[in-house]
């Protein structure tokens, strides 16, 4: 019962502290002022006066939450975006300023009053500057195989063709009225390559950074929706039933040479390009080299995991209402699905032109895996064979055009980086 008695004092005392200085504070002021001041503070009144917008914002947040959650839409980025978006809304907060960013630049100057600076905005820095994605390439390199691409090096062409959507769709958004820089950020959605995407745009149109990187990712995992009618539409039952020959093995010289090559060849021709394909081939190379595999481990789990975390996070944090809530981001939406289709069809459509001229056919399938959606695309290519013919594998003829489309995305990239920039 002491025991009891001794803990009660204790506790009381340490309330009495606690709130001695609210005591004073109250004395000093008027106890009703100093209520409403708190009120008028919270961000409830915050939604009242003039924010309801953040409402809309917090809802969409929710819808994207559910669809990551519930529906799996790439859940590994789509949920960190959506709670990014979710926390820049919350009136009041004060985690994301964009004016830090207005105009494209970082303005270093007012990042040194740390009370004017959120936690999104220092978490931001790492898209502004490039680093994010990139860090995310290395990982993409260290878990991807080139060897399909290797053995059968006409893929090469049917993962540029698939670029071809980037293109058109940036010819398009300048007719619906978007600058050049902003059509071609908006146009490289059609490379299914959310980093690719969110580093060109943060480079070109910083500004719709969140509704691109939305529609990127979204599309991405609707890929198994998306490209199915387009691949039946664009081809015969015959040519969905061609069985292609098995390929060739691809010796580890020959894997341990190509991203050297690649690197300094695509650096040399568009230097533009080089971070993203630098680091690629970097990942790629600690994978074939067999000298670094700890190093490539952790480049494909703890690093990559780590880095979307944050990349997905500052992503959501640019979708405040302003930036998100208008005409530009349903043109985005709208554009970004015909990119991506466009892109799809152009694979299938190159591959049908190449068998015009080939002895062992191509199935024209795997065209529309030149998109840099890895793996999902070949997935989808192998799934619509089988539907034809139950006895047709198509998976690792495929992977070599959804591999050459990382490569073209980034290189498609790096083209309007530099005439854009």
């Amino acid at each position: 019962m002491k025991q009891i008695k001794k803990s009660l004092f204790r506790l009381t005392a340490f309330l009495g502290l606690l709130i001695t200085p609210f005591i004073a504070k109250a004395q000093e002021e008027n106890l009703g002022e100093s209520l409403s001041k708190f009120m008028n503070d919270t961000g409830f009144a915050r939604l009242v006066d003039g924010n309801w917008w953040c409402l809309v914002m917090i809802a969409i947040a929710c819808f994207l939450m559910y669809l990551a959650i519930v529906k799996k839409f790439e859940p590994l980025l789509l949920l960190p975006i959506a709670f990014g978006m979710l926390l820049t809304n919350l009136p009041g907060a004060g985690l994301y300023h964009p004016e830090l960013f207005e105009g494209g630049h970082i303005h270093w100057p007012d990042f040194v009053d740390a009370n004017n600076v959120g936690l999104l905005d220092y978490i931001y820095l790492g898209v502004k500057l490039g680093i994010y994605p990139c860090v995310i390439f290395i990982g993409v390199g260290a878990m991807t195989d080139f060897g399909p691409l290797l053995a059968n090096p006409k893929s090469f062409l049917l993962g540029a063709a698939a670029q071809i959507g980037i293109f058109a769709t940036f010819l398009g958004a300048l007719v619906l009225g978007f600058n050049y820089a902003e059509a071609g950020s908006i146009g490289i959605i059609g490379g299914a390559d959310g980093p690719t995407a969110i580093y060109l745009t943060s480079k070109l149109a910083p500004n719709l950074l969140g509704p691109i990187a939305v529609a990127a990712y979204s599309y991405m995992a609707l890929v198994p929706v998306i490209q199915p009618p387009i691949m039946r539409m664009l081809t015969t039952q015959k040519e969905r039933e061609i069985v292609m020959k098995q390929l060739r093995k691809v010796s580890k010289t020959e894997k341990i040479i190509f991203p050297i090559v690649v690197t300094v060849f695509v650096s040399l021709l568009l230097p533009s390009a080089a971070p993203l394909i630098g680091c690629l081939m970097l990942g790629n190379l600690m994978r074939e080299s067999g000298v670094v595999e700890r190093l490539s481990k952790t480049v494909q789990n703890e690093l990559m995991n780590i880095t979307t975390i944050f990349l997905g996070i500052s992503v959501g944090a640019t979708t405040t209402a302003s930036a998100f809530l208008n005409y530009q981001t349903l043109a985005i939406l709208v554009i970004g699905i015909i990119a991506f289709s466009l892109g799809s069809a152009g694979g299938v459509l190159l591959a049908k032109f190449m068998n015009l001229f080939l002895k062992n056919k191509i199935n024209p399938l795997i065209g529309s895996a030149g998109v840099s959606a890895v793996p999902m695309a070949a997935r989808v290519s192998q799934t619509v064979g089988q539907e034809a013919n139950p006895g047709n594998f198509l998976l690792m003829h495929a992977m070599g055009p959804n591999v050459a489309g990382v490569i073209g995305s980034a290189v498609a990239a790096g083209i309007l980086l530099s005439f854009l920039g």
